[in-house]
């Protein structure tokens, strides 16, 4: 039996070579455009998850009704239960853990007589509640955010208190001034994600 030629062996280990490197090449290249398809996604996927967003088209809605900035109302939504509605052991209800009784004065207050504690469930409700929730506290505190998101979390009665003590001294209200741990990290946390959120969803939300 014959042996192969030399020439031949060669000639058929290079086409092997080729063919290879021609796979390996092709690998990359794929392996390269998932990744420039997937990255966006997971970037979308991160941030969702990092910073969700939910009902834009009616937040943007109740922030024009109430002269509020959407971005504000995102912010309150998310540090209130992340966009995942619940209801609170002391029964604030829905997205902006609105209470019964504040829903049922905020009612009156705007002639609404149709409304029932039901309604808190259902996140259009809700969103125009807890949007006109915060005009109310923003009107009642001359447009101070500081005491409106204290009010919102703390209660009236509380944020009276504390700033009528802090005025006392003759100083202005700041978020260093409220006593409460929980009630000074949520105006705090508030703050930083309407920055957030309107700088990540400023085309959803109505920015542009």
């Amino acid at each position: 039996m014959s042996a192969t030629p030399r020439a031949t062996v060669l000639a058929s280990g290079g086409r092997g070579y080729a063919r290879h490197r021609y796979r390996a090449v092709l690998g990359v290249l794929l392996l390269g455009a998932v990744l420039i398809l997937l990255v966006p996604l997971a970037r979308r996927v991160i941030q969702h998850f990092s910073l969700p967003l939910q009902y834009a088209s009616i937040i943007r809605y109740q922030a024009h009704s109430e002269h509020l900035d959407p971005a504000l109302i995102a912010a309150v939504i998310y540090s209130e239960t992340r966009f995942r509605p619940r209801t609170s052991p002391a029964g604030a209800r829905g997205l902006m853990q609105v209470e019964p009784a504040t829903a049922a004065f905020l009612a009156k207050r705007s002639g609404g007589t149709a409304f029932t504690t039901a309604d808190l469930g259902t996140p259009r409700v809700n969103i125009a509640y807890g949007s006109y929730y915060l005009r109310y506290l923003l009107n009642l505190y001359r447009g101070n955010m500081v005491m409106a998101l204290a009010a919102y979390n703390g209660g009236e009665t509380n944020v009276d208190a504390w700033v009528s003590s802090v005025e006392r001294t003759g100083r202005r209200f700041t978020v260093a001034d409220i006593p409460l741990a929980q009630t000074r990290a949520y105006v705090m946390e508030v703050l930083s994600k309407q920055k957030a959120y309107r700088a990540k969803y400023a085309r959803a939300l109505g920015y542009g």
